[in-house]
């Protein structure tokens, strides 16, 4: 019978000195420009060090951006074991009926393991092109656009590649990646909830739009770890996770260069070669970190544009942490660390309670500037005083309403289609700004009131890569 949490074991167990996550942590906090969700530290199969930031916790699915891209390589190679995907295959043979619209050399000699690689021959990325040109068969749309050089010669981080194999899988499974993988990963790893984003088609796209939890993350981490073996169990094709994980094209300088290193140390099937270990990663610091020459899998869920960074943090303060023995006579630091970890939260808001004067309640803002074209695009919005001394600022979103609410200056939590935490307060008698979390993703839209002319501002913390309605920015349910 699948044991479906993790077992747990004290830091210094498994040879862990609590300081370093002490200072992985503090790092991790101090920072401005890094907002930790989640954090999993697992070492010798244990976990040592688990935690999430209020409001976000380790029971909701977060979603993962880009280190989807990982687990739709792990069913084409599920896929390629039962004998439906052979990765010396051209792309063009598993979608017969475009065959014949599809004129350029280059495109008809790309093969799966090219587009599993990104090394489709193309020198840049082409997903606003493959969907413009075809959004009913982006594959069709992708093979349209010629590739600049021979594929498998240039690595390009390129969406459609990934989006070709996950359509590849789910065409010759006749599922969704999600059907596919239940019963092959995420049931005998105990992952209850993953949630994948779909295309208009219906298909899951494959490159991004995975939701599931950091401890999941940590479970997938940890498979690859053992060479796809759980708990005694093969789970993955033998083999499969060195070929998945090992560098099939080099990347130097080809996502940022030498001010991201971790991006310049080669490329597997939708997996990561760093400095240390590979890992599988998505914007805004999504990881799933796995350190063969530790015997470690760090999975983060986090928000921030400074990726590079975070793992720098990594690497200063977690790897000294990990010795090759048992440490003794640290059960009061274990403890320590453990009391910390059950506490984690972001600071709410550092504004004061509403000011005594002034007419806040009722009050009805419009966007400052006139409505804008940037994203979110918000028309109106209110707020409300509720009975309990609480309020609600509700945002007019092209007709649809999304209702934010707070009591005192503390998050309040609100589930429903769209779950959020909100913090709001005032910056003197003018001025409320109000924070709302989207829980399920890594963004913060933080909205300004200015009660003088009755005007309102939103931005990001975080931009959504795609420009979601904020009704969409939620696990993707039916």
């Amino acid at each position: 019978m699948t044991q479906r949490a993790l077992p747990t074991a004290a830091p210094a167990t498994q040879g862990v000195d609590a300081s370093g996550v002490h200072a992985f942590l503090d790092a991790l906090e101090a920072d401005p420009d890094i907002e930790p969700h989640g954090v999993t530290i697992v070492r010798h199969g244990k976990v040592v060090a688990a935690g999430s930031w209020a409001p976000w916790t380790a029971e909701r699915p977060h979603l993962l951006y880009s280190l989807s891209k990982s687990f739709a390589s792990t069913a084409a190679g599920l896929a390629e074991a039962e004998g439906l995907i052979d990765f010396d295959a051209p792309v063009l043979s598993y979608f017969p009926e475009i065959d014949a619209g599809i004129t350029d050399p280059r495109s008809r000699a790309m093969l799966v393991r090219h587009v599993a690689s990104m090394a489709s021959g193309h020198d840049h990325e082409t997903v606003d092109e493959a969907f413009g040109a075809d959004p009913a068969e982006p594959v069709r749309g992708f093979l349209l656009q010629p590739p600049e050089r021979d594929p498998g010669t240039l690595f390009t981080y390129n969406q459609p590649c990934t989006y070709t194999l996950a359509a590849i899988v789910q065409r010759v499974t006749g599922q969704t990646l999600v059907e596919y993988l239940r019963p092959r990963l995420f049931e005998p790893l105990g992952i209850d909830e993953a949630l994948w984003s779909r295309d208009r088609a219906g298909r899951e796209i494959g490159f991004a739009g995975l939701h599931t939890t950091t401890d999941a993350i940590a479970k997938f981490g940890l498979l690859y770890l053992n060479d796809g073996v759980w708990q005694g169990e093969r789970l993955l094709p033998e083999g499969w996770a060195e070929r998945a994980t090992r560098a099939h094209i080099g990347t130097t300088g080809a996502m940022g260069g030498d001010d991201r290193p971790d991006w310049d140390q080669g490329y597997g099937y939708q997996f990561w070669r760093g400095q240390h270990g590979f890992r599988g990663d998505g914007a805004y610091g999504q990881f799933c970190l796995v350190l063969p020459e530790h015997d470690v899998v760090i999975a983060a869920t986090s928000a921030t544009a400074e990726m590079q960074r975070y793992l720098e943090l990594v690497w200063r303060h977690l790897l000294p942490a990990f010795g090759d023995a048992p440490l003794t006579g640290r059960d009061a630091e274990d403890a320590g660390l453990r009391e910390r970890l059950e506490r984690l939260a972001l600071p709410a808001t550092d504004g004061a309670p509403a000011p005594e004067t002034g007419d806040w309640a009722g009050a009805a803002f419009t966007p400052e500037g006139g409505l804008v074209a940037e994203q979110p695009k918000l028309a109106a919005a209110e707020l409300t005083a509720d009975d309990d001394g609480g309020w609600t600022l509700t945002l007019d979103e092209d007709g649809h309403r999304l209702a934010a609410r707070w009591t005192g200056t503390a998050w309040t939590v609100t589930e429903g289609a769209v779950p959020v935490a909100v913090t709001g307060g005032w910056h003197g008698p003018d001025t409320l700004t109000v924070d709302i979390a989207f829980l399920e993703t890594p963004h913060r839209l933080r909205v300004t009131c200015a009660l003088t002319d009755r005007v309102f501002r939103a931005h990001w913390l975080t931009t959504p890569l795609v420009p979601w309605p904020l009704r969409a920015l939620r696990a993707p349910r039916s």
